[in-house]
């Protein structure tokens, strides 16, 4: 999808970004995730809503962003999913998903910068690499 180009330097930054991409009529009771695609200068150039599932997880296909993200030609991916509930922390299903993504990035030579976790009033989010997790 279209962006507005946004130069990233932080989580707020990530956050900030992803915030524009939820959907405001769903985003209290549907969770989805979201990928944004960023050049090696740390600007974004696109981004896909990946899923958007139950109420209780979403499905991730590792190899479809991994494929997203070398037809734009992406140097750095980031994720983002909410937490319809507002329960910032993130659940150990997120955890092996986050590290699975990290891993399979490292295999293609892409950098995987950030898991933000946005509750469901779009108004706190959780950093996966702020917490040293990735």
């Amino acid at each position: 999808g279209n962006i507005k180009k946004a130069k990233i330097r932080s989580s707020s930054d990530l956050f900030e970004v992803f915030k524009e991409m939820y959907d405001k009529d769903t985003v209290e009771y549907n969770e989805s995730m979201i990928v944004v695609f960023l050049n090696n200068a740390n600007n974004t150039i696109g981004w896909t809503r990946h899923t958007s599932g139950g109420i209780a997880q979403t499905i991730v296909d590792q190899r479809m962003i991994l494929a997203e993200a070398l037809l734009c030609g992406a140097s750095t991916v980031a994720i983002s999913h909410n937490h319809p509930s507002g329960q910032m922390v993130p659940s150990r299903e997120d955890e092996k998903i986050t590290i699975k993504l990290n891993d399979a990035c490292k295999i293609m030579g892409i950098r995987f910068l950030d898991h933000i976790i946005v509750s469901g009033e779009l108004n706190e989010y959780y950093s996966f690499a702020d917490e040293g997790k990735i």
